[in-house]
């Protein structure tokens, strides 16, 4: 069976180069899918835009979510991924920069199952990114597929 993959979506550079390491350096070896703003997150997810025609509901395990996004924020596309049947269970972790109370709260509103402020220390990064894996890769017990 092969692995789940696991979709990025973040627009920082940096972060993806560091999310890249982190989940190298904690063994993870599903396959990452890394997109850079909400509109491609969205369309990576249904099939649509620039990923038409291909399988609209890839095999995931868990969807990190960045707040701060281009065109499309990461509250919307938390929203749009909780109000589609296809998508409604699929994990959604926020790992994000934002302390803010009311982008907790709000994530958390929208649906999120998780929410990461992402530490500057990239050993406290890769700590918590081996954890997510840990927990959403291999001990949680994924949903049954809805709307298909």
């Amino acid at each position: 069976m092969k692995a789940k993959t696991i979709l990025l979506v973040e627009d920082n550079p940096s972060d993806i180069d560091l999310t890249k390491r982190a989940l190298s350096k904690g063994r993870i070896a599903n396959e990452l899918v890394v997109v850079e703003d909400g509109q491609e997150a969205l369309d990576y997810l249904f099939g649509t835009g620039d990923y038409a025609g291909r399988d609209a509901m890839p095999s995931l395990a868990v969807i990190l979510l960045d707040l701060k996004l281009p065109r499309i924020d990461g509250f919307e596309v938390l929203k749009r991924i909780r109000t589609d049947e296809r998508t409604k269970r699929l994990p959604v972790v926020i790992l994000t920069s934002s302390g803010e109370e009311q982008d907790v709260a709000r994530s958390y509103d929208h649906g999120a199952n998780s929410y990461i402020r992402k530490p500057v220390d990239f050993s406290q990064f890769a700590e918590a990114v081996d954890s997510l894996g840990l927990y959403w890769l291999i001990l949680n017990e994924a949903p049954p597929k809805t709307g298909l």
